[in-house]
């Protein structure tokens, strides 16, 4: 079962990865379309489509079989420093989810404030936190 839940897991965290690394692209696209624009409509549409059908489920989907993997073998817990590092991302990673959800919403209601170059650089954000993510859980550096 344990290893079901660990596939589960890592197709969980590729689709969540894929729509944070689109949401904000998406975002600095939408900040040159005007206000009102059959564009912006259109992508205030796959704006929420995307967070709602795929970035929601699939986070809540990695929270659940990783707590799931950590339940059903205990020990992972014990000495293990990378796993508590990861875990720190991970709730970082959740984080910038949540304030790409609430800029989403901004969006939706036209109350977008910040420039491209703003969304631009917090598409960075989940990239590097992915990649230590990966490193802690190949490398366990400590």
């Amino acid at each position: 079962m344990y290893l079901w839940i660990k596939a589960i897991h890592v197709i969980a965290v590729i689709s969540w990865m894929a729509g944070l690394l689109y949401l904000p692209r998406l975002f600095v696209y939408h900040c040159a379309a005007p206000v009102g624009s059959p564009q912006s409509e259109t992508f205030k549409v796959m704006e929420r489509r995307l967070l709602r059908a795929i970035m929601n489920p699939a986070m809540i989907v990695a929270w659940a079989c990783g707590l799931a993997m950590i339940t059903l073998d205990p020990g992972l817990l014990k000495g293990a420093g990378w796993l508590h590092a990861k875990l720190s991302l991970v709730v970082l990673m959740t984080v910038a989810h949540m304030a790409m959800a609430r800029w989403r919403r901004d969006f939706a209601e036209d109350r977008n404030i910040r420039p491209q170059r703003f969304y631009r650089i917090a598409n960075e954000v989940p990239t590097l936190l992915m990649i230590g993510i990966v490193i802690l859980v190949i490398v366990r550096p400590f």
